[in-house]
């Protein structure tokens, strides 16, 4: 009867010490398998009337890459990520990317931990820390406004000559805590003045314009020339 008991305690003891090594394990092991989870999804919550991939959003529901989401007039939704939380705007549409909302049409209001970054067209707005930032970001009539509430933020444009200024220097614009920036959306440059003088004159040397200008010289020639000094209705019969 000892002996049973004494194995049974010391069966009881391994026991515990294994369930202590497996709850070790599963400790270190949860942060990483939550991260690899979470990143890349989120939370929506709506009222009822927001729009998931075209079709109505229940209350709350997971989203993932690529989700398209509309938001009527008169209604918002939220987006709750890891570290970052998103109010969408009425009459707002914005993809969800993960770490990149891509911001097609409306106003969106962000308070973000890990540098939630939103993209419109060739502009994206990206905060400069990882520490809680908040900053808003509007796409109204091809014009894209950020505020700056919580923290600096910085506009970055990309492709082509938009991001280079006459110097050399980059032209991404630091909006700093406090302030607003608006920027168009469009990626070309604008044209110069001098540019369009120059499209003319080119326009001017084609071969068009050439044959034009020759053949209108030889009708007044001709007007000049080949008429007669007697007068087409002559006074006297």
């Amino acid at each position: 009867m000892l002996a049973q008991r004494s194995f049974a305690e010391k069966g009881g003891t391994g026991l515990f010490k294994w369930g202590g090594l497996i709850c070790g394990v599963l400790i270190g092991i949860g942060p990483a398998s939550l991260t690899a989870q979470v990143n890349g999804r989120a939370l929506l919550h709506t009222d009822g009337a927001t729009l998931l991939n075209g079709s109505p959003a229940p209350a709350t529901t997971a989203i993932f890459a690529n989700a398209l989401i509309q938001t009527p007039k008169l209604h918002i939704a939220k987006i709750d990520a890891d570290g970052s939380t998103v109010l969408i705007q009425p009459e707002t549409i914005v993809q969800f990317d993960g770490e990149e909302l891509v911001l097609d049409h409306g106003s969106l209001q962000l308070s973000t931990l890990r540098g939630l970054r939103v993209r419109v067209n060739c502009i994206t707005i990206i905060p400069l820390t990882l520490e809680q930032t908040q900053y808003d970001v509007t796409d109204v009539d091809g014009k894209v406004r950020v505020d700056a509430y919580k923290n600096d933020v910085k506009i970055h444009l990309k492709g082509g000559t938009a991001i280079r200024s006459k110097e050399g220097k980059s032209s991404d614009l630091i909006v700093r805590e406090g302030e607003r920036s608006s920027r168009s959306e469009k990626c070309a440059a604008a044209i110069k003045p001098d540019a369009v003088v120059d499209a003319k004159g080119a326009a001017l040397n084609s071969w068009w314009a050439r044959a034009t200008g020759v053949g209108a010289i030889a009708v007044i020639a001709c007007l000049g020339l080949c008429h007669s000094d007697d007068p087409v209705s002559p006074s006297t019969p």
